[in-house]
């Protein structure tokens, strides 16, 4: 699984129009799941997401985690971060994990958030969104589960 992690002052999610999900102070995830991923994989990743220390504390240092400020989180699928852009100039997603897996991972790593305390906003899997973040600092992390292994 693959997650781009921006901690930021506000971020929403729109689809059709209309505000699907919206948070103030916290983390936008944007989520990717590939082929081989598993829900241990949803996990670790969930894990260290939410537990990093990113934020600041009086003196100045990342030290301080999402719970520490009480801070949100808003996830958004995305697909787009298997994007293989080595060929051409037309990106190829065959490296992205097939929908209905990627769909249960997406919906299980909410689950994790919500078991961690995290009430998350979200979007719509599948669906097309428009994404709006502060980006805070800014700060933003690629979490791979891949490196992890």
């Amino acid at each position: 699984m693959r997650a781009v992690l921006t901690r930021v002052s506000s971020a929403s999610v729109r689809i059709g129009g209309t505000v699907r999900g919206q948070i103030g102070r916290g983390f936008l995830i944007l989520l990717g799941v590939g082929p081989a991923d598993t829900l241990a994989d949803c996990a670790k990743l969930a894990n260290k997401a939410l537990g990093l220390r990113i934020f600041t504390d009086g003196q100045d240092k990342m030290n301080l985690s999402l719970g520490d400020v009480g801070g949100e989180v808003l996830v958004v699928s995305q697909f787009t971060l298997y994007g293989d852009c080595k060929k051409g100039r037309r990106p190829s997603f065959v490296n992205a994990g097939p929908p209905q897996l990627a769909e249960a991972l997406y919906e299980q790593f909410l689950t994790e958030c919500r078991a961690q305390g995290f009430a998350p906003q979200h979007g719509e899997f599948g669906a097309h969104m428009e994404v709006a973040s502060v980006n805070d600092g800014p700060v933003t992390l690629i979490l791979d589960t891949d490196d992890w292994k």
